[in-house]
């Protein structure tokens, strides 16, 4: 393994809590909205990492997170009584979203948190790299 997969490994990091916060940021606007079936009405998205791994001479070392999908919450969605509502259905039922606005801003935080760990982490390895090559000055 190169001393260079750091940053690999980081800037994958980097990317797949990207692409969390961009699916939470989607979930948030989207917890408000209502529809008039199960179908139509929207679900929670959460990301799905996974270890990238590579096989050197039988020697499994990890070289990074990837995203491996998206899947959608199966939690059973809200039903509300709102029959003046313009998208209740025969019944008189709205469908609000699955989306937890409290573990969702958890969700945020914590991918953010993540993301400035990594950050940290390549700053880190690039001032002791520098270091490393100034010892033979």
């Amino acid at each position: 393994m190169s001393l260079f997969n750091v940053f690999d490994i980081a800037g994958s990091a980097m990317s797949a809590e990207t692409v969390r916060l961009n699916v939470t940021a989607s979930n948030l606007a989207n917890a408000q909205s209502v529809g008039s079936s199960e179908q139509s009405t929207y679900h929670a998205r959460h990301p799905v990492f996974a270890a990238v791994m590579e096989s050197l001479q039988g020697d499994t070392s990890g070289v990074g997170v990837a995203v491996s999908g998206i899947v959608e919450s199966q939690a059973p969605l809200e039903q509300r009584y709102q029959p003046e509502h313009p998208m209740a259905n025969e019944e008189g039922y709205v469908f609000l979203p699955n989306v937890n606005i409290v573990d969702e801003m958890a969700n945020m935080i914590s991918a953010s948190r993540s993301y400035q760990g990594n950050v940290e982490v390549l700053n880190t390895s690039k001032q002791l790299m520098l270091a490393t090559l100034k010892l033979g000055q």
